[in-house]
C-alpha cells in the first residue's frame, strides 16, 4: 500500500486549523461557556497541528492533543513548541479513566474510523462532572465544505445540497466524511452515563469571505448569528453539542 499523500491526507483526514481567526476565536468562547478552562486538564482529540492545545495552554490549562497524523503533531512540536502531544487513534486513547476536565473533538468525528467508539473513549477519559464538546458537520447545512467525487475525480471545496440528498447518493458523493442529523449526534451519547446539557448548531465565521469583503462577512455574521436563536439555526454549519458525565 502506497503511504498517503498530502492530498490523501487532506481528503481523508481534514485540514486542520493553521490560521487562528475570528471563527476559531468565537468557538473557543463558546467552549469556555461550558468550561472552565484555567486550570483544567483538557483533552483535544483530532488536534491537529495543535491550535486549540496552544490555545488552551495560554489560558494556564493543562492541555493534551492526540492525533493519527504523526506529521501534523511533529509540525506542532516544532512550530507551537508543544509537548503533550501523542499519536492515537481517538478510539483507543492512551489515557486511564476520569483524567480529563474536559475532552474537546472539533470537526473530528466525521473522519474517525468509528464515531460511537471515539464518543465512548471521550466520555471514559473525563472524570465525574466533567464535559465533552463536540462540533460535528451538521447534514442540513446548505454546502458539503469537504469537498466531493465525481466519478473518480475528486473536487475541493463547498459543495451544494450534497448533504439534502438520500444516504445512498450522498454517500457515493461524499463516502470520505459524515454528515450529523440532530438525530444522530443524540445518538452517540445514547446509554452513557451522563447527560446532554446542549445541542444546537452554529454558522460559519466566515474568514476566507471577511479576507475579501470584510463588510460582507460582518453582514453575515450579523444576519445568520441571529438565526442561531431561531428555528432556522437547524441549517448552522456544525452541531455543537456538550454532554457531561454523571
Amino acid at each position: 500500500m502506497r503511504p498517503m499523500t498530502i492530498e490523501d491526507k487532506a481528503i481523508k483526514l481534514g485540514h486542520p486549523s493553521y490560521v487562528w481567526r475570528f471563527g476559531q476565536w468565537r468557538r473557543l468562547d463558546l467552549i469556555r461557556d461550558y468550561v472552565r478552562v484555567e486550570g483544567a486538564r483538557v483533552l483535544d482529540i483530532g488536534c491537529g497541528v495543535g491550535a486549540y492545545v496552544e490555545k488552551f495552554t495560554e489560558l494556564h490549562a493543562h492541555a493534551f492533543g492526540v492525533d493519527v497524523d504523526a506529521d501534523k503533531l511533529a509540525d506542532a512540536h516544532r512550530e507551537k513548541k508543544l509537548d503533550l502531544l501523542s499519536v492515537s487513534a481517538s478510539e483507543t486513547l492512551p489515557f486511564p479513566d476520569n483524567f480529563f476536565d474536559a475532552v474537546l473533538l472539533h470537526e473530528v468525528i466525521e473522519h474517525v474510523a468509528d464515531d460511537q467508539q471515539t464518543i465512548r473513549e471521550a466520555c471514559r477519559v473525563v472524570r465525574a462532572g466533567g464535559r465533552v464538546i463536540v462540533f460535528a458537520p451538521n447534514r442540513l447545512y446548505p454546502f458539503e465544505t469537504h469537498g466531493a467525487y465525481f466519478g473518480q475525480r475528486y473536487v475541493f471545496g463547498n459543495i451544494p445540497f450534497i448533504g439534502w440528498l438520500p444516504n445512498f447518493l450522498r454517500n457515493k458523493f461524499a463516502p470520505h466524511v459524515r454528515a450529523y442529523t440532530m438525530r444522530d449526534i443524540r445518538a452517540l451519547f445514547c446509554n452513557l452515563d451522563g447527560k446532554l446539557l446542549v445541542h444546537t448548531q452554529v454558522y460559519p465565521g466566515y474568514d476566507k469571505i471577511a479576507r475579501r469583503s470584510k463588510l460582507l462577512a460582518r453582514g453575515l455574521r450579523s444576519v445568520t448569528y441571529f438565526l442561531e436563536h431561531t428555528p432556522l439555526r437547524v441549517f448552522g454549519l456544525s452541531h455543537f453539542a456538550v454532554w457531561e458525565r454523571a
